[in-house]
């Protein structure tokens, strides 16, 4: 159900922020041959909103810890890798949050965005 949830807000976000306000969203896939991300190399995706040349990096999960906004970190760094490009903004977007995952998030400046 959880991934059932996450997709159906991915496709509310892209909506919303794509057709109704123009802004670019999409879905990046890369490679990290080197294991950055997760310990071991793997395809790797994030969503990405581009607005006036900033990109912002966003996560959804509807369950988040810690070990998310570190996993998240480490996308925006492959992404910077890979693209070029460093993200303006870091957002994880999770309904609920362990309380290590909202701490994690103020210290490593990913702005969090939860009902609970």
């Amino acid at each position: 159900m959880g991934v059932v949830s996450e997709e159906a807000f991915r496709e509310g976000v892209r909506a919303l922020l794509g057709r109704e306000l123009g802004w670019r969203v999409e879905r990046w896939f890369g490679r990290d041959d080197e294991g950055l991300v997760f310990g071991y190399p793997r395809d790797v995706e994030v969503d990405v909103v581009v607005r006036d040349d900033r990109v912002i990096l966003v996560e959804i999960k509807a369950h988040a810890s810690a070990l998310d906004v570190i996993a998240l970190l480490r996308k925006a760094e492959l992404y910077r890798r890979k693209t070029g490009r460093a993200a303006d903004r870091l957002v994880l977007i999770m309904p609920y949050a362990e309380e290590d995952a909202r701490e994690a998030a103020e210290l490593h400046g990913v702005e969090p965005v939860t009902g609970v």
